[in-house]
């Protein structure tokens, strides 16, 4: 069997025999995928049981109101979908794997120039619901969609404040050795309010989980992965591997990996309205900054800035390498 692409649709489907299942495995897919999105785009293969979701905002990598939009819309579309199958057997796939495809950056977190505006503007209303709109993308991660899938993060490069909260509200992560991973708030006196805590201190002690939130260290993948925060460690630029490698040895038992994550749920839940009363303590805490917090914050807001423009510069010279 090999796997095809339809119409240069983004879904692979079983060419050798397109039966009544895999017609319908692929027209579920395309309903998730046709949606279009400008900030991801979605490779769905139902050869393999797998959608690779790939992070490609239009502007700077970070938790933007429009990646929540389209992550918010994708989300939304793929319950819908797996809720309407006219049989179980049609599901596009049973595993999801959420991507970078910014080299070097899996997300750089909040949207830090939007928040010193509104704290210096003490709108604390706009802190707010971009919190909640953050956490409700958060919240549906961590239950996987409520869909019969398992969730992985695939962590290659740098997973900052929000983007780290990202990747722990999936079933698993898989990290590159050097991957980094951190939560540098504390920085300019703050934490970090859409998850850190709760998925955290679910994953270790509560001690650990707060002595690494006030640190603001930022760790490698391999330093996480011995304190149990990651859960498969892959070598540098073999993350994809890794990923296909743990979903083939794990398929056949998917059905008993998938009831588990969802016991663990059920044992140990991070409920939405959890998450959402964690952001309001953090936006009304934001509120208390001083000057001098809010320009620690814009530094590295300007740092992240000066990173992507060298990143974008370069992109041309590697492209003409290849």
């Amino acid at each position: 069997m090999t796997s095809v692409r339809m119409n240069n649709d983004p879904v692979a489907i079983n060419s050798l025999n397109p039966g009544p299942s895999s017609l319908a495995m692929a027209a579920a897919a395309r309903a998730i995928n046709d949606i279009g999105y400008d900030n991801l785009h979605l490779d769905i293969d139902t050869l393999n049981a797998t959608c690779w979701c790939y992070m490609d905002p239009v502007g700077k990598p970070s938790y933007t109101h429009e990646l929540m939009q389209d992550i918010s819309r994708m989300q939304t579309a793929i319950t819908q979908t797996f809720a309407n199958l006219p049989d179980p057997t049609a599901k596009p796939f049973s595993w999801f794997v959420m991507a970078s495809a910014v080299p070097g950056i899996y997300n750089l977190g909040g949207d830090l120039g939007h928040f010193a505006q509104r704290i210096r503007s003490r709108d604390l209303k706009a802190m707010r619901h971009y919190g909640h709109v953050a956490v409700e993308a958060i919240h549906r991660n961590a239950v996987a969609f409520d869909a019969p899938v398992v969730t992985m993060a695939l962590v290659q490069g740098d997973a900052l404040g929000g983007g780290f909260e990202h990747a722990l509200s999936f079933d698993l992560i898989v990290a590159e050795r050097s991957a980094k991973m951190g939560l540098p708030e504390i920085l300019f006196n703050m934490f970090p309010g859409m998850g850190a805590y709760s998925f955290l201190s679910r994953r270790m002690s509560r001690d650990k989980a707060e002595a690494l939130i006030l640190s603001g260290r930022v760790h490698t993948a391999e330093e996480l992965y011995e304190m149990g925060v990651v859960d498969v460690l892959a070598e540098d630029g073999q993350g994809q591997a890794a990923v296909l490698d743990y979903i083939a040895r794990h398929n056949r038992k998917h059905n008993a990996h998938q009831a588990l994550y969802k016991a663990r749920r059920r044992v140990n839940p991070v409920t939405l309205d959890e998450l959402i009363d964690v952001v309001d303590i953090w936006a009304e805490a934001a509120l208390n900054l001083t000057e001098a917090d809010l320009r620690k914050m814009d530094r590295l807001c300007s740092a992240q800035n000066r990173r992507l423009a060298n990143l974008h510069t370069s992109m041309p010279a590697l492209v003409a390498a290849e």
